[in-house]
This record gives structure tokens, sequence and C-alpha cells, in this order.
């Protein structure tokens, strides 16, 4: 089988064919073999760090016999051990190396996946040859992505570019107009400092060669964040059996604070949230086993919110500290102040002749035996006055002698909140009653020392009535207004008719009937019903409203506003009921649905027939037929149909009969009518040339005034036809060319 290459599924079907190669032959392959084929190839690119050099050849050799068997050559390698290389056969070598002397001569620079490498020396290295492109935010943004750095060795030096590209972004310039003078010399200064990256290098081996046998390696992660930018550092710390300490440059992240303003303390959090997740990735990627990470920030308010697992947050703050607490235990976190944390150094920038001393290499503290203890202990109470905590509002609300701090938390609060239906809730409140009373009966007659119960008890509680939700309506009623009006009806069960003036149903005259306010009047000695006399008074802006007037809205059909007020009024009187119900009524989907506005097509320019001056009628005509309509005929009754001939610039109208729908009778129409308003004078094809002239059949056929021979030719080249009226008379014309 063979696939081609180049294709976008070249490289998934070239992985997938190597690593079905190792899983069909698991058995007879080496597990270290098997295990390097599918975690360290990418695509047809291997790299695999080994100990020493017999287990280098080991996995060379076991390499190539594998994957051998699959049909796959195995070659060009490359190695930092000349006796490997020896081993290894010239041909199979890299291009670089197979005619060297690898006794004496200097082991070339190769790319590691996009990354150059110093072979000789075992070190990653920087060799950046931008080219010259137009001072632009196009043409600085092309140098900036060339440089590759995929493991940010070079992140801090990388954000003062991204920083100019932010401050261009800033003054609104576009992707091809010129830079101010100030940011040029600000990107001249930098282009001078990438000369000097050929200098910087990097150790590309984690663990140094004659260090002892691992005991503890523990990932620890800096984060810190600044107005221009925010970035993490990850250094990994080897301790082996000796007691000695080595620190290696894991990866570096630099990214550049967004133009709308954040607070600082949010970006620190962002940074950390990096961290976390940079975390997790390398745990994946890396073959040492390791401890538990340690991260280090040097935000206290960043330590508070992470310590913190009982206040409410905003979503950017919540949001965050999900994933930190998703990666990592609070116990991982520790403070480190500003002047020893190296991401301070990813925050700000850095010249590139300051990376190894201040970047690459890890804190001093790393480097001791014993870490030093933080000193500073850190709480998870947050300050009073802290944004980022949600404020919570705090009403007593008091129900059966039980005192609630905050409505939120009243039982019978969240129950009303739970339901978006109004008989939903009322039919729920109405089995809570049924089975109140049910317990109660039961406790009753075990109080009563009765051996046993009644048979009603014994049968459980029946189906609620119509009585039931009238009763569980009247409770749900009474304890919204009991939290919407607590003054007024304490001031009306007093015996007190007098409302404070600033109370918002004063001028209702409102009345206490059984615990309900109800609008009063004078039609007390009506005989109306109650609820048409003295409506019961709902709150604005409440749960409970809301539920009646959609209940409303639906029984009604989704009818209009005043159909709804007309019907709520029956029973209950809503303050500021017109703009509440208009409320419904717009935020219902429904009627939304049905009574948006029709999409309307907008219409094309009118052609060039229809609006050109200066012509006489029936220039440029457009026919159609139209009836049929029965003609007495002799004692018979025939169809005769209507031909119609719009001019298409002044929409006059000239009308035949023809006697069928057959061709004949069409071209009789036609043949009438031009004897009636005038004769051919010039025809044209579709693409708008002379058609007459290109046709000498046609031009004869209207010399001779052939009208049937015409009109066969309009109909086999689609022309359209124009038609000029005589001066002198109504019938015929001489053809003029």
């Amino acid at each position: 089988m063979v696939h081609l290459f180049g294709a976008r599924s070249s490289p998934s079907c070239a992985n997938y064919a190597l690593k079905r190669t190792v899983q069909d032959r698991s058995d007879d392959i080496d597990e270290e073999i098997a295990d390097t084929v599918m975690k360290n190839f990418y695509v047809d690119d291997c790299l695999k760090s080994v100990d020493t050099v017999d287990h280098a050849k080991s996995v060379v050799k076991g390499l190539q016999k594998a994957l051998s068997q699959g049909g796959f050559h195995i070659s060009k390698w490359l190695s930092n051990s000349r006796e490997v290389m020896q081993a290894v056969p010239a041909s199979d070598r890299a291009k670089e190396i197979q005619d060297l002397d690898l006794d004496q001569d200097v082991l070339p620079i190769d790319r590691a996946l996009g990354v150059q490498w110093n072979v000789e020396s075992d070190m990653f290295c920087f060799k950046v040859h931008l080219k010259e492109r137009p001072l632009t935010r196009r043409g600085m943004l092309s140098m900036i992505s060339s440089v590759y750095d995929p493991l940010g060795f070079l992140a801090p030096f990388m954000l003062q570019a991204k920083n100019l590209l932010k401050d261009l972004c800033r003054l609104g310039l576009g992707w091809d107009d010129p830079v101010p003078e100030k940011v040029v010399e600000r990107w001249y200064l930098w282009l001078n400092d990438v000369e000097k990256l050929s200098d910087f290098s990097v150790t590309r081996c984690l663990k140094p060669s004659l260090f002892g046998k691992i005991t503890s390696a523990v990932l620890h992660h800096f984060s810190d964040a600044s107005e221009s930018g925010y970035g993490i550092v990850t250094y990994l710390r080897l301790v082996d059996s000796d007691e000695r300490v080595h620190c290696s440059f894991v990866i570096g992240k630099s990214r550049v604070a967004p133009l709308k303003q954040v607070t600082i303390p949010r970006l620190e959090l962002t940074a950390a949230t990096v961290a976390v997740r940079t975390d997790r990735m390398v745990k994946s990627e890396i073959d040492i086993p390791l401890n538990d990470s340690v991260f280090w920030t040097d935000s206290m308010s960043v330590l508070r919110y992470i310590m913190n697992t009982t206040s409410r947050f905003h979503t950017f703050v919540a949001n965050r500290l999900s994933v930190i607490h998703e990666g990592s235990n609070p116990d991982q976190w520790r403070y480190v102040s500003t002047k020893l944390n190296p991401a301070d150094i990813a925050s700000r920038g850095i010249p590139a002749t300051d990376l190894s001393r201040h970047w690459i290499e890890a804190p001093e503290f790393l480097w001791k035996s014993i870490l030093p203890e933080t000193t500073i202990q850190v709480s998870d109470s947050l300050l009073d006055d802290d944004p980022e905590v949600k404020k919570i509002n705090f009403v007593k609300s008091v129900t059966n002698n039980v005192t609630f701090e905050s409505i939120e938390e009243d039982p019978i609060h969240k129950l009303i909140l739970h339901y978006s239906s109004w008989l939903r809730l009322k039919r729920a409140v109405a089995w809570i009653l049924k089975v109140r009373a049910k317990l109660l009966q039961r406790v009753k007659c075990k109080s009563s020392s009765q051996s046993h119960f009644s048979g009603d008890i014994d049968r459980g509680c029946p189906d609620i009535t119509v009585h039931d939700l009238n009763l569980a309506e009247i409770i749900v009623i009474s304890y919204t207004q009991k939290n919407t009006f607590p003054e007024e009806i304490a001031t009306l069960a007093s015996g007190k008719y007098k409302l404070k003036r600033d109370s918002s149903i004063r001028n209702l005259d409102p009345v206490l009937d059984d615990g309900l306010l109800r609008v009063g009047g004078r039609l007390n000695e009506s005989c109306m019903p109650i609820e048409s006399k003295n409506p019961i008074i709902l709150p604005k802006n409440c749960h409970v409203s809301s539920l009646i007037m959609r209940q409303i809205h639906q029984d009604l059909n989704h009818v209009g506003r005043n159909q709804m007020l007309s019907k709520l009024r029956e029973r209950f009187w809503l303050i500021n009921a017109p703009s509440a119900i208009r409320k419904i009524i717009s935020k219902c989907v429904v009627c939304r649905r049905q009574r948006g506005s029709v999409g309307e097509q907008k219409m094309s320019d009118l052609p060039e027939d229809r609006v050109t001056p200066n012509e006489p009628p029936f220039t440029r005509v457009g026919v159609d037929y139209f009836g049929p309509f029965e003609v007495k005929q002799g004692r018979s009754y025939v169809k005769r149909y209507g031909v119609i001939f719009t001019c298409l610039a002044s929409r006059a109208v000239h009308l035949e009969v023809a006697a069928s729908l057959d061709t004949d009778s069409y071209i009789n129409a036609l043949r009438r009518f031009i004897a009636r308003r005038g004769q051919v004078t010039k025809m044209r094809s579709d693409n708008g040339s002379n058609f007459i002239g290109a046709n000498k059949e046609l031009k004869k056929a209207i010399t001779d005034w052939n009208v049937c021979q015409i009109h066969d030719a309009m109909l086999q080249k689609n022309i359209d036809w124009q038609f000029n009226p005589p001066a002198d008379s109504h019938h015929g014309g001489v053809w003029n060319e």
C-alpha cells in the first residue's frame, strides 16, 4: 500500500502504521522498544535519552530490528556520543556526520524538532537570522513569529517585542501603517539585541552525567504578573543519594497582558492557573518519577484565594480557582518574595545578555540541601472590601419562631424559587400541606395512646383536591405579602387604618382579610364576589407575581396586554401591572416568534429596459396571457384568451385576443400588435450584439414582413426585440437597417 506524500493525512497515517507495527508484534518486541515507538516518535523523528552508552546501543539495535519487521528502515542516526555513532553503520548515520572522522572532527550543529542542538557540547543554541521586513505591524509580527522557541528559553526576551506590538495595537494602527519614531527606536534596540543570542546556550540534559541515584525529583513552578505581562518558569530540582542538589530549567512561558485593563491580582491568578496547567503537561511528558510539585508566587491575594474554599467569588476568579484546586492542593502553594522570584522576569522582560544568569539558572535557595521554610503564614480569611468576593445582602425573615439571617436561606423561599410554573408550585405546596396534616394526625394518635391507627391514616395521603390547591395558593401569597409588606400588615393588624405616606399601597386603601392584604373601597355592600370587590394585592418584581402572570398568559393563549390585565384584575391587583405585563410578554419566546417581523429581501436594481428615457412607447415589451373567457359562438361557447403586451418603460398596455394557446394563435396576435403599434427596427442577441447583421435570413424575413419566420427565428435564438412606431401611420413601414 502506498500513501500520497505531502497530503494532510500523511503524518497521521505514518504514525498509525509505525505504532501498528509494534502493536502487532508486542510479544516479540522488548517493552522498552515498544514504549520508545509509542512515546518518543514525532511523525518520522525519534528523540530518546538514556543513561549509558551500552543502553543507547541496545536501543538503536532494538529499534532497527523491531521496525524492520514492518518494512521500516531507520536511518540518519545522530548522537552526542561518538562511541554510539561508531556502532552505527556509516550509511545509516545522518548526512552531516557520514564523512566525518569521529575520532578527531567536531560534531556538527543539527536541529531537534526545530530547535538547534549543538551535538558536540550537547547544548541547545540559537542562531537567529531575521529577514528584513517593512516597519509595519505586519512586518514586525512576521519577524517576531520567525523565532522558534517552544520551551520558552527566550520567553522574557520575546516579551519585549510582543509589548511593542501591543503598543501599536493600543494606538489603533493598521497592519500596513507606518510605525511612530519612538517605537522604531525601541524596535531597533531589540533587533540589535537579537544578534547576541548566538552566545546564548542551554544544557540539554536535565541530569548531570556524574549525578548519583535520584532520591527526590520535584518540579518547582514560579508565577508572577505585572502591568505589561505575566508568565511562569519551571525548574526540576534533583537530589541524589549523597544529598547533592541539581536544578535544571524545564520550561518557561511569558504572555502579554490584555489591552483591556485587568487588575494585578487577576493577572497573578491567571499566571498561577498557567503554572498548574504546565505542571500537568510536564508530568505527562517527563519520564522521571516525580514527587508532589511546589508552586511559588509572590501575591498574597492569590494565596488567600487558593486557601479559601468557602467564599463565593465572581466568575473570573471562580473559574481559575477551579482549575487550580483541580490540579493542585493548597498545601503545595508557597510564598516567595519578589526579589527571589525568577518569574518576575517573565512578566517584565529582560535583555538577551541576562538570560543565562537570571532566567535559565534556578534561584539560589533551590540549590540548598534544605529548602527554607516560608515565614509568612497565609490565612484563608479575605479582606472585607475585596472586590472579587460576591456581596451577600442579609435580610431577616421570621417563620414559626425561626429566624434566618438571609432570605436565601429560608426553605420556603428556596421552594418558591425552585419552580417556574404557578400550577406546579401550588401542587407541591398542596402535597407538603397534606403530608404535614397526615403526620400531625399520626402524632396526635400516638399521644392519645391509641394502639392502632384508623383505616384512613393507614391508607396514606389521597390525591390533592381543588380545595387543597386553593389553600396552597393562599399560603404562598400570604408568605409573599409578609416578606414584602411587613409594616403594612402589622399596622392593619393593630387596628390602625392609616398607613405611612411612603407606603406603595397606601392609595389602594388596603384591608386585612384572614391574613391577606386586599384592595379596599366602597363596594363592601355589593353582591359581587369578594375576589372582584377586594382583589388580592400582589407586589411588583416578585417571583410569585411573575408566575401568576405567566400562568394567565398561557391560559389565554398568549394574548395581548389589555386582555391579560383584564383577566388579572378579576382576582388580583398587581402594583404597576401594565409594565410588569409588558415585561412578561417581551420575554415570552412564543410571542416573540409569532409576532416577529418577517424578513424582507432587498430588491435588485431595475434593468436597463425599465429606466431608459426618451424612447417611444412599446420600444421594449413584455408579453403574457390571461383568461380564459367563455365566448358564445353560434350555439356553443368557446374559450378565448387575452394577450397583454406591456411597455417596460411607460407601463402602457396593449390587449389582443387569442383564439387558443397554440403557436399560430400567438403569431397572429403578435402580427396584429406589430401592425397596430409599430414595426421591428432593431433586434439584439443575448450578448447585446446586432443580430440582424449576422442573420441574413431573419433580415429578409423582416423585409418581406413574414411574421411567422420572424417569430421562429426569435424562438430559436432567444432574442430580445424592440419596436418603433412609425411616425406617419399606424400600419406597416419601411425596413431601415
